[in-house]
C-alpha cells in the first residue's frame, strides 16, 4: 500500500529471528547455511536424510506419513515431506512427498497438501499484514484470520492426540480435513488477490464482499467470508462512525473514502473568487466500499455539516444510543438507517444555526437593501455629497474620503436603523464593467460571434463607472455569501449605480429645460432638445423599472420562498447561486452584445446631459443663425440616440427566442407589443 502517512516501523528482530514470526519454513534453508539450529537443519528436514519410506511396509508407511502430515498441516516439513517455493510466484509454496511411498498413500497425501499450502499462505499473510503500514482494515482482517488459524491449529492438535492414542488412520485424517478444504481455499483465493494487488482499506472490503457473493451456492463458505468481512470492516466502521457522528476524520493510514485537503482554508471563501473550500476541502475518493456506495454522498455531506458546526464552536455531536452504533453492516441495513438519522440531524441543526444564530435572511435582506438598491435614500444622499469625488479619474480618487462620505450617508438616512450597515464599505475598481465581466471566465457569458462593432473601453474612466460596495461576511455565512457571490452582487450594483447616475444627470437636464419654459424658445433648438431629453428619460427609467421590478424583485421573491422551505445548507447555496445567475443574465450582464448597446445609449445620454446647459444658453443668447447650429447639435444627439435604439431592437428580437425575458425589456424600452 502506497501511503504517505507516517507510521511506526516493525522491529528488526521480527525479521532477523524467523522462529518468532512463523517465517521459519521460508527462511530456514537460507539461514541454515550460516547458522545451525539444533535439531532443525536442512539435512534433518530433507527426505534423503533417512532411509526411503518405500523400504517400509505399507502399514508403517501410513504411520510415518500421518506423522509428517500432522506437521505439514501447521507448515512444518517432515522426514518424508518437504516444502518447495513455487518459481515465479512470490509467497507460494508446494509440498512434495518421497517418490518411493506407496501410490495409494501418495494420492491421499496429495489431497491433503492443498490444505497445508493454504495454511502457509494464510499464516504468511497474517504476519505481513499485521505490520503497521498496512492499515487498520488489514490489521482487523489479519486478526480475524489469526483467530481462525488458532482454531485450526487446535483441531490439528486434537488429531495428533488421536494419532498418539492409535485411533487415527490416514483415511480418518482426510475425513476430518475435507470439510475445511473449501473454506481455506476460498480464503486463500482472497489472500492471493489482495497480496497481488497490494489491497488496503476499501479495496479489501470490496474483495471480501464480492467473494462472499460469488460463493452463494456454498452456505458454509459464504458465512465464513461474511464473518471475515464483518471483522475486517469493524475498524473501518469506527472511522465512519466518528465522521457521521462528530465530523472528524480519524484515519491514520489514509484508508477512508473521504479525503481531506487541509491546504484549503475557510478564510479563502471571502478572499478568493475561485475558492473551492466547500467543494474540495472534503471530497469522495474513487475507492468506496460497495456497501456504502449508495450512501456515500450523504455520508460526505453529514460530516461536512458537523465539521462546520464544530468550527463555529457549536456542540455538534449526533445523539448516539446503543442501537445507533455502527458496529457492522449486516443484511438488515441498519447502518443505512443510522446514517440517514445522522444526516437529518446534521442538516437540520446547521440550517437552524445559520438561520437563527447567524441571521442568514437578515444578511441577505441587507445585501438586497444596499447592493441591489432596494432602499435608495442612502444612495441619493451619497451621490449628492460624493459627486465631485466620484467624477475624478481613478488615480485621483481618495477611497478614504469616499468611505467617510458613505458612512455619513448611512448614519443620516433610514439605513442607520439597520445593524448590518456597519458591515458596508466602499471600493473603486480598476476597470470598467465590461472589462471586468470579460475577466470572469466562469460566468456563462453568451458571447457574440463578432465583437468588431463593440463599444470601446472609455479613454477616461471615473469613479462613477468603477464605484462599488464591499459587504463584510463572517464564517459560516461565507459558505453562502462567498467572494464569488459578492462579486456577482457587485456587478449588478455597478450596473444599477451607473444607471441611477445617468438618470440623475438627465433629470438635471430636464430641470434646465423646465427653467426656460417661460421664455420664448420657439424657433430655437430648445424644443427639440426637450423632446430628446424626454425620450432619453423614458429609456433610462424604463430600463431601471425593468431591472428592479421585472428582474430583481420577482427573482428575490422566488428565492425567499425557496429558502423558507430549504432542508439543507447545500440547498440554500444552490438557491442563492441560482438567484444570482438568473439576475446577472436577466440584467443583461451575460449578454455582451446587448450590454454594449445599452452602455452606448447611456454614454450618449451622459454626453447630451453634459451639453444641455450650453445648448440652452446658446439658444437663448445667440442669434438665430447660431441657433441653427445649436439645433444641428441637438439633431446630432437625436440621430445617434435613435440609431442605437433602433439597432437594439433586432438584437433583442434575435436573443428573445432563447431568452423570453428580453421581450419584457423590448416592451419597456422600445414599446414593442407582445404578439402572444
Amino acid at each position: 500500500m502506497e501511503n504517505s502517512t507516517s507510521c511506526p516501523s516493525t522491529p528488526r528482530w521480527n525479521i532477523e529471528r524467523p522462529f518468532l514470526t512463523g517465517h521459519f519454513h521460508q527462511e530456514i534453508k537460507h539461514s541454515s547455511q550460516h547458522t545451525h539450529y539444533k535439531g532443525y537443519s536442512s539435512e534433518t528436514f530433507s527426505p534423503g536424510s533417512k532411509s526411503p519410506i518405500g523400504c517400509y511396509h505399507a502399514s508403517v508407511q501410513e504411520l510415518l506419513m500421518i506423522d509428517d502430515l500432522l506437521s505439514a498441516l501447521v507448515g512444518i516439513e517432515g522426514r518424508y515431506t518437504s516444502i518447495k517455493r513455487v518459481s515465479g510466484k512470490d509467497g507460494r509454496f508446494k509440498f512434495q512427498v518421497d517418490a518411493s511411498m506407496d501410490l495409494a498413500l501418495q494420492e491421499l497425501a496429495k489431497r491433503i497438501f492443498p490444505l497445508c499450502e493454504n495454511f502457509l499462505l494464510m499464516n504468511q499473510f497474517v504476519e505481513s499484514r499485521s505490520q503497521f503500514k498496512n492499515g487498520l482494515v488489514n490489521h482487523a482482517f489479519a486478526a480475524a484470520l489469526r483467530a481462525l488459524l488458532l482454531d485450526y491449529q487446535a483441531m490439528v492438535a486434537q488429531l495428533e492426540h488421536q494419532f498418539r492414542l492409535g485411533r487415527l488412520s490416514i483415511q480418518g485424517l482426510w475425513f476430518f480435513c475435507q470439510p475445511l478444504m473449501g473454506s481455506m481455499q476460498a480464503l486463500s483465493s482472497v489472500i492471493q488477490k489482495s497480496s497481488g494487488e497490494n489491497f488496503a482499506g476499501s479495496a479489501v472490503l470490496n474483495l471480501l464482499q464480492s467473494q462472499a457473493k460469488a460463493m452463494s451456492g456454498d452456505h458454509v463458505v459464504r458465512s465464513l467470508l461474511e464473518k471475515m468481512t464483518e471483522s475486517a470492516s469493524s475498524a473501518y466502521l469506527s472511522i465512519l462512525e466518528r465522521w457521521v457522528y462528530e465530523g472528524v476524520i480519524d484515519d491514520p493510514y489514509d484508508e477512508f473514502f473521504i479525503a481531506e485537503n487541509k491546504s484549503l482554508q475557510k478564510e479563502a471563501l471571502v478572499q478568493d473568487y475561485d475558492a473551492k473550500y466547500w467543494q474540495q476541502r472534503y471530497s469522495l475518493k474513487e475507492d468506496i466500499p460497495s456497501f456504502l456506495s449508495n450512501a456515500a454522498e450523504s455520508i460526505l455531506i453529514t460530516g461536512k455539516y458537523l465539521n462546520v458546526m464544530r468550527e463555529c464552536g457549536h456542540n455538534a455531536q449526533v445523539p448516539v444510543s446503543d442501537n445507533s452504533k455502527l458496529t457492522n453492516f449486516g443484511t438488515n441495513h441498519h447502518y443505512l438507517e443510522c446514517i440517514k438519522v445522522a444526516y437529518d440531524f446534521a442538516s437540520g441543526e446547521l440550517l437552524n444555526l445559520i438561520k437563527e444564530k447567524y441571521d442568514l435572511m437578515g444578511k441577505l435582506r441587507s445585501l438586497k437593501r444596499y447592493l441591489l438598491l432596494d432602499q435608495g435614500d442612502f444612495l441619493v444622499h451619497f451621490m449628492d455629497i460624493a459627486r465631485e469625488e466620484l467624477a475624478k479619474r481613478l488615480d485621483e480618487i481618495s477611497v478614504e474620503k469616499l468611505q467617510s462620505l458613505l458612512e455619513l450617508a448611512l448614519r443620516t438616512t433610514a439605513a442607520a436603523a439597520d445593524p448590518c450597515h456597519e458591515d458596508l464599505t466602499c471600493c473603486v475598481e480598476r476597470s470598467s464593467l465590461l472589462k471586468r465581466l470579460s475577466t470572469l471566465k466562469d460566468l456563462d457569458v453568451n458571447r457574440p460571434v463578432s465583437d468588431s462593432n463593440g463599444l470601446e473601453e472609455p479613454i477616461s474612466v471615473t469613479g462613477l463607472e468603477t464605484f462599488s460596495l464591499i459587504y463584510k461576511v463572517q464564517w459560516p455565512l461565507s459558505l453562502i455569501i462567498s467572494r464569488k457571490a459578492l462579486t456577482k452582487y457587485q456587478l449588478i450594483f455597478r450596473f444599477l449605480f451607473h444607471c441611477e447616475h445617468v438618470n440623475r444627470q438627465l433629470c438635471g437636464a430636464w430641470q434646465n429645460h423646465q427653467g426656460v419654459r417661460a421664455l420664448k424658445t420657439r424657433g430655437t433648438g430648445i424644443t427639440r432638445s426637450s423632446l430628446l431629453c424626454r425620450s432619453m428619460l423614458k429609456f433610462i427609467n424604463s430600463l431601471l423599472h425593468y431591472l428592479t421590478f421585472e428582474v430583481l424583485e420577482p427573482n428575490w421573491h422566488v428565492m425567499h420562498c425557496k429558502l423558507q422551505t430549504a432542508k439543507s445548507i447545500d440547498e440554500v447555496i444552490r438557491c442563492h447561486d441560482f438567484f444570482l445567475e438568473k439576475c446577472l443574465k436577466e440584467c443583461l450582464l451575460l449578454l455582451p452584445e446587448v450590454l454594449k448597446k445599452v452602455e452606448k445609449l447611456k454614454s450618449i445620454c451622459l454626453q447630451y446631459a453634459a451639453a444641455t446647459q450650453w445648448l440652452i444658453s446658446s439658444s437663448i443668447e445667440m442669434s438665430s443663425g447660431t441657433a441653427t447650429t445649436d439645433s444641428d447639435s441637438v439633431l446630432k444627439f437625436e440621430r445617434e440616440f435613435n440609431f442605437e435604439l433602433q439597432t437594439l431592437e433586432p438584437i433583442l428580437n434575435s436573443y428573445s427566442q432563447a431568452e423570453p425575458y428580453l421581450k419584457h425589456l423590448a416592451q419597456w424600452i422600445l414599446g414593442v407589443k407582445d404578439d402572444h
